[in-house]
């Protein structure tokens, strides 16, 4: 491949599940409000099928599981509680994926924009990436407040593109989950799958464009659309 192949190309990240293995420091916050609330904690491959749609989204299937239907209310109360503390835990156990900073470099050396779109509300997301130290190599990061719609909509990647100076004609979309592909379907992009972040559904039930097993072989994949 030519030196800046990427030159160019907008390269959008999901993070929870895609760039970083978030999940322990999420479950942690997630049952902190359930022993609040006096239930029974979840585990963490449970707290895995959870994520994906954002923190209440997140507490309020966590409370359904353990026979709990909270009202608006109690949702918000609740919410509060678990941003408290996740706040205060927010790279306790979460760390990137392996070798997720050494393709992004060589992403970036390539000529990629590099952007981080998530469902993730953005005081979080800045939180979590400052924390990790990856702020820096993200042109552009967007959560889930910081547009109209947020994912599925495929106008949060597109307005993720714009900000980072990308053309969404020349953008691709990396994800973990049946909700980053519909974005990505939905903004018109190709689609890359981690299979190794939080989806339940099979990789074939995905039908992605292309299957990336580890981080190390992601600029190959990349390199299918690029023209």
């Amino acid at each position: 491949m030519a030196e800046k192949w990427l030159d160019g190309w907008t390269v959008v990240f999901d993070l929870d599940g895609t760039l970083v293995d978030t999940a322990p420091d999420l479950l942690g916050a997630l049952n902190h409000v359930l022993e609040h609330a006096g239930l029974e904690p979840v585990t963490l491959d449970l707290v895995a099928t959870m994520i994906g749609h954002g923190a209440r989204a997140m507490i309020q299937k966590g409370l359904r599981y353990r026979g709990i239907e909270p009202d608006d209310h109690q949702l918000q109360a609740y919410f509060d509680r678990f941003l408290v503390y996740y706040s205060d835990h927010i790279a306790e156990g979460s760390r990137p994926f392996d070798q997720a900073e050494e393709i992004l470099d060589q992403l970036a050396t390539a000529g990629a924009l590099l952007a981080v779109c998530t469902n993730k509300t953005q005081v979080l997301t800045d939180r979590l990436l400052d924390e990790l130290d990856l702020s820096q190599r993200f042109a552009a990061i967007m959560g889930s407040d910081s547009v109209p719609s947020k994912k599925p909509d495929g106008d949060h990647i597109v307005r993720t593109v714009v900000a980072a100076g990308g053309d969404p004609a020349r953008a691709i979309m990396v994800g973990d989950s049946r909700t980053d592909e519909r974005a990505a379907r939905n903004a018109g992009l190709p689609f890359v799958f981690l299979p190794f972040g939080y989806e339940q559904e099979s990789v074939e039930a995905i039908g992605a464009d292309a299957v990336v097993t580890h981080y190390s072989l992601l600029p190959s994949a990349l390199s299918r659309f690029v023209n």
